[in-house]
């Protein structure tokens, strides 16, 4: 049975493939749900720094003067000009968040209201949108080495480009999925200290990147997963049940005892063990079903960083 729409969901939505339009229109939903955290005309509540980041860009080198951290001599200028030099930097002013998507075959299923994938491209839509108007750049990449990362931008030119790949990626399964670990790979060269990196997932996904590699990137930035879920698979009937599946139908005695304990552990169990793996990393987490509101993960995402 069809669950009933969530408050995000607009109207005429299948929930099977998320359209560009679909996107766009959940702006509005997301600047409400940050909109306590700055005024247009004045400070409501505690707002961000206009400074992004922890990253530094070098600007020049000057002559070094007393007090001058030792660390940020230029020695290469000091050795040409015979007098020490040290080099200055600027902060970066505008912040990345970056989107990787998991397109593994998972995602692509529903049962309540919408698609795994298609619940993945509205909280990244969301969370687009929220990282937009806080002034960050956006950019998005998958696991493939087919196709490459859209680059980074700002304002609303850089969440379109974001969300219509969203839109093309959870439409339908893309070809050359090659999990999360190459789109990290990916992530690396984007990456810079401060940075926000939101990982829409499917928990089985998670789980097949090792732990020392998010610890790796918490070190870095600042760590999000949205885990997709679907409520059969924590809650599935007591009955047989057949599954379309490419290779044919699969048959399902989900009423046999040994059976459902399986699938409890498949599912229910393996959302618990990534949840506690990507904890100890230091990497925030939010489980999010088919039949929520796909804004419901963004407080998680948009708080300041814990570590």
């Amino acid at each position: 049975m069809r669950a009933g729409p969530s408050t995000l969901e607009p109207s005429g939505a299948t929930g099977v493939v998320p359209s560009l339009r679909e996107l766009v229109a959940l702006r509005e939903p997301a600047g409400r749900r940050i909109g306590a955290r700055q005024g247009r005309t004045g400070i409501r509540a505690h707002a961000p720094a206009p400074v992004r980041g922890q990253g530094m860009e070098y600007a020049e080198s000057r002559d070094y003067i007393a007090g001058d951290d030792a660390r940020h001599i230029d020695w290469r200028v000091t050795a040409r000009t015979g007098r020490p030099h040290t080099k200055t930097f600027q902060t970066e002013r505008e912040r990345l968040t970056l989107v990787v998507a998991d397109t593994a075959p998972a995602l692509y299923f529903g049962t309540r209201v919408r698609f795994k994938s298609v619940q993945a491209a509205r909280a990244g839509a969301v969370a687009v949108w929220a990282a937009t108007a806080a002034g960050d750049r956006v950019a998005a990449l998958r696991g493939t080495s087919s196709e490459a990362p859209v680059p980074p931008a700002g304002g609303r030119r850089g969440s379109l480009r974001v969300l219509d790949a969203l839109a093309r990626w959870y439409a339908t399964r893309p070809d050359g999925d090659e999990g999360l670990p190459v789109a990290f790979d990916h992530a690396r060269r984007l990456l810079r200290p401060g940075s926000r990196l939101l990982v829409l997932s499917d928990a089985a996904s998670a789980l097949a990147v090792p732990a020392q590699r998010w610890l790796a990137l918490s070190a870095h930035a600042e760590v999000c997963v949205v885990l997709l879920t679907d409520p059969l698979e924590r809650d599935p009937p007591v009955a047989p049940v057949r599954f379309a599946a490419p290779g044919g139908a699969v048959a399902l005695d989900l009423d046999r005892a040994t059976v459902r304990a399986r699938w409890a552990d498949r599912f229910a169990g393996g959302i618990a063990r990534c949840e506690a793996v990507l904890r100890a990393s230091g990497v925030r987490t939010a489980v999010l079903s088919t039949e929520m509101a796909s804004d419901r993960w963004l407080p998680i995402f948009m708080r300041g960083r814990t570590r």
